[in-house]
This record gives structure tokens, C-alpha cells and sequence, in this order.
């Protein structure tokens, strides 16, 4: 039951080229980068990552991004990353962007077990037609476009047939987590983490205290240890290395007045 790895290199180990990965966080919020650093370090390729977006500020998945490592990503936020969008344009890279309540649901659907779901959310849109970029071709023509999905309709509303999503791997981050992979969050750093747990067939979760088994409120565990299959502590360094992605000042600050 002790699901303890002595180091992030040790969890990765057997990540393969060509692998699939559910990865937790938004933003820079809750990124499990001990482990993706330990994945660039390995020089692992041809990924497949399923994650809200692909990094920020040079951190998280954009380590890998930068590095060629990503051949496809299924997401649901471009944002400002504009390493991403780049590679996306210039057919390097083949995305398949969905809506984030989908994404999260189809996640959690492949954790639970279930193989497909339908949801109201694209229909009428290319998301349920058809005719999304998946991948350009250099020139600003689409390579490759997503394909149709199945609608039907229930009580008078047309529901679009999403799937769920299993992952090969998963790595997320937590605040807390014992022995045996019971795992707490906190607060906005819950996001995607439970739900790409949920999803990898193998998870690995980097945890910035590590407790005794016992020592965890289990009214309080927010990832189940029967998710989980590797735990990693990360040093007081590692988990206090926290960036901010938009520093913002007052203009009351910026003067040197106070208000009150």
C-alpha cells in the first residue's frame, strides 16, 4: 500500500514515447511540474496530453511544448500562449479543442467507468457538425478536420454523443497526500486534478506534504488512494515555487497613498 517513489525521474520512468496523459491544473494553478520537468529530462516524445491548456509563462506542458515533445493536444484554452498557437498554425502540432465542461466530463466519465455521454453543450456548432481544425497544413488550409457526432435528441432537445477519456498516464499536484495516494487540494487547485487522476491508468501524483496514513480527514480527501498508483514528495523548495501568472498594482500603490 505504500505508493511512496523515491524521486519524480523514478515515477516517469516508464512513461513511453507515444504516450497519453491526462495533466492536471489551469493555468499556473495546481501544475504538477516536478513530474513534467522529470519527463523533459528523460527527452520523452510524441505525447499525447489531455489538459485544460498547455501551459503558461514558460512553465507546466510549455516546457514540453517548447521542446517538441507534444504531437497532439486535446484542450480547452489557448489563451496567451502563444508558443502553442504557433506550432497549432503552423501544423506542428494537431489540437483537438473542446468545450471545458465537455472536457471535464469526458475525463470524468472515463474514470467512472463510462464510455460515452450525451450533452447539449456544440450542438448546432462545428463541435457537433463537424469541420473543426484539428491540424493545419502550414499554409492556412486544414490538414485534418474533426469528424461528425452522433445527435439525438431527448424530450425535445438535441444532445451531442461525447466519449469519455482514458489516459495512459496521469500527473497531477496536490497540497496533501499520504502513503497510500489519498490526496487533498486546495481550494482553486482542485481544478482539473481530480478529474485527470480519474482518468490515467497509472497516476502520479507530486504532493507538497506528504502525511502518515491516518493522517489525512478523510471528509477531507478530495482524490480517493485507489486512483492513485505513485506518490512523490517534493521539497519545501519545489512546493513553495509558486509564480504568478498577472502582476497587477493599484494605482494607490503605485503613488505610494493608502486607501482606506
Amino acid at each position: 500500500m505504500d505508493k511512496v517513489v523515491a524521486t519524480a525521474l523514478e515515477a516517469v520512468a516508464d512513461v513511453p514515447d507515444g504516450a497519453t496523459l491526462a495533466v492536471g491544473g489551469f493555468g499556473l494553478s495546481g501544475v504538477p511540474n516536478v513530474l513534467i520537468q522529470a519527463l523533459h529530462e528523460r527527452g520523452v516524445a510524441g505525447l499525447g496530453v489531455v489538459s485544460n491548456n498547455c501551459g503558461a509563462l514558460e512553465s507546466g506542458l510549455a516546457v514540453l511544448l517548447a521542446a517538441g515533445r507534444i504531437a497532439r493536444v486535446t484542450g480547452s484554452y489557448i489563451g496567451a500562449n502563444k508558443e502553442f498557437a504557433r506550432q497549432y498554425l503552423a501544423g506542428e502540432l494537431e489540437v483537438e479543442m473542446i468545450p471545458q465542461g465537455t472536457l471535464a466530463e469526458r475525463l470524468r466519465a472515463g474514470g467512472a467507468g463510462i464510455p460515452a455521454f450525451y450533452t447539449p453543450a456544440g450542438v448546432g456548432t462545428q463541435v457537433a457538425d463537424g469541420g473543426l481544425p484539428w491540424r493545419y497544413d502550414g499554409s492556412g488550409g486544414v490538414a485534418l478536420a474533426s469528424p461528425p457526432k452522433e445527435v439525438r435528441e431527448f424530450d425535445g432537445t438535441e444532445y451531442v454523443l461525447e466519449h469519455g477519456i482514458r489516459t495512459d498516464f496521469a500527473l497531477v499536484r496536490a497540497a496533501k497526500g499520504d502513503r497510500h495516494g489519498n490526496l487533498v487540494l486546495n481550494k482553486s487547485a482542485r481544478n482539473f486534478n481530480p478529474l485527470a487522476a480519474m482518468a490515467g491508468r497509472v497516476t502520479i501524483a507530486e504532493v507538497e506534504e506528504l502525511v502518515e496514513p491516518g493522517g489525512l480527514d478523510p471528509d477531507a480527501v478530495h482524490v480517493p488512494g485507489i486512483f492513485v498508483q505513485r506518490v512523490i514528495a517534493l521539497t519545501p523548495e519545489q512546493a513553495n515555487a509558486k509564480m504568478i501568472e498577472n502582476r497587477t498594482v493599484s494605482a494607490s500603490a503605485a503613488t505610494g497613498t493608502v486607501s482606506g
